[in-house]
């Protein structure tokens, strides 16, 4: 790397509030399993590392015509206590028996502090998951062009309301216990990966554009969580929104089960947020990039607010994707100006936090337009803005066509 790249590596990376001024990023996979949840490992690069426990099952259901079976399935199998659905191949049953549940390392008292604190601080998750974590991942590469060359890419709207589903169901305040969801919307998802793996290298147009030959590595899934989960507890630091130690620890380990039940090994998953950091920096911030396909997501995302008008100007989306994430993306993405509403964002949001936390009796002129903006941001992702339900997963049958 550059000692140009290098600069603009932790300058970006600043400015997202991923990489500190002594970040560094590299080439090679340098990071030390020491610093897992396992404490140990091979060390193995997880850009070669992908699904052996569900990946071959997922293919024989697919080229055996299984999927439609499979996804009547899922309408009864919903809440994690409901038994596993019938019809099921039996190779596949015998797979959920194993790993339908939590591991033996988690700990319900950090989970269930991680749903009060993602309940106590939804105004921000909603805005720092939907207009930072959503767009960030529109620069990814990678996951730009594997989502843009999927089913799923050719309906983003339906797309982002099963992504939320995801978010929606991790933040639930028992969404790891028996009534949640979260553990069967994270299996549900890991078998979507494995459907996606199998597919896409068959797509000659993700093919023609993609550096990898199967898509959604460990190194992929760690990319993403850096997106959300990293990126939004560095926001909310920089944010000087409250968020204590214990808070801090339980909403990582709400993260640590749910790369494990996604399948990433425990050997890449960080045991604390200093070496979440340490990954970070290498893993995502040096690879954010513009492509064809993610600029054309990005514009389908930023279109889906649109279609529930609560008085929201596209200007104002623009910008606080520009405040949540940094000009040089709002640059790659192409979004409009809008300086007068840059200047409001800039600040009233601030005062905003201040007011929402007790931390100011006064409440910004502001106020209104951003209590409304967040309500358009949530209902605009929650199933097609329909209803606050869940949004069906289902296996997909084929890849887009163009």
């Amino acid at each position: 790397m550059t000692n140009l790249s290098r600069r603009r590596v932790l300058s970006l990376g600043a400015a997202l509030g991923l990489v500190g001024a002594t970040g560094t990023a590299t080439d090679a996979w340098a990071w030390s399993p020491t610093g897992s949840v396992a404490g140990a490992g091979a060390g193995t690069d997880p850009e070669y590392v992908w699904d052996d426990a569900i990946d071959p099952l997922m293919a024989k259901v697919i080229t055996s015509g299984q999927v439609p079976a499979v996804n009547k399935g899922f309408e009864t199998w919903v809440n994690n206590d409901d038994p596993l659905p019938s019809g099921l191949p039996a190779e596949l049953t015998t797979y959920l028996e194993g790993v339908n549940k939590l591991p033996s390392w988690a700990d319900p008292k950090k989970l269930a502090r991680a749903a009060d604190f993602n309940r106590r601080k939804d105004t921000y998750l909603f805005m720092l998951y939907g207009l930072g974590s959503g767009i960030m991942s529109t620069v990814i590469p990678r996951e730009a062009k594997s989502v843009y060359w999927s089913a799923g890419g050719a309906d983003m709207q339906d797309r982002a309301a099963k992504t939320f589903t995801f978010g929606y169901d991790l933040a639930q305040l028992k969404g790891f216990e028996p009534e949640g969801q979260f553990i069967v919307t994270a299996n549900k998802t890991r078998m979507v990966h494995a459907a996606v793996r199998h597919m896409l290298p068959q797509s000659p147009h993700w093919s023609a554009v993609s550096d990898q030959k199967i898509p959604i590595s460990n190194a992929d899934i760690l990319v993403t969580f850096h997106s959300l989960g990293t990126f939004v507890r560095r926001k909310l630091l920089e944010w000087k929104v409250p968020f204590d130690a214990e808070d801090q620890e339980a909403f990582l380990h709400s993260w640590q089960v749910a790369l494990h039940l996604l399948g990433v090994r425990t050997e890449y998953i960080p045991t604390s947020w200093d070496e979440a950091d340490k990954q970070s920096a290498q893993v995502l911030t040096p690879i954010l990039s513009p492509t064809t396909e993610g600029i054309e997501l990005a514009e389908d995302l930023l279109g889906l607010t649109a279609q529930i008008d609560l008085g929201v100007t596209r200007g104002f989306l623009n910008e606080f994707v520009r405040y949540v994430l940094s000009n040089e993306i709002g640059d790659w993405l192409g979004l409009k100006r809008d300086y007068a509403a840059a200047t409001l964002i800039r600040t009233a949001w601030p005062a905003f936090i201040l007011f929402r936390e007790g931390l100011n009796p006064v409440a910004p002129g502001a106020f209104y337009m951003f209590d409304q903006f967040i309500r358009a941001l949530a209902m605009a992702f929650l199933n097609k803005g329909a209803s606050g339900q869940t949004t069906p997963i289902v296996i997909p049958t084929h890849n887009r066509q163009d």
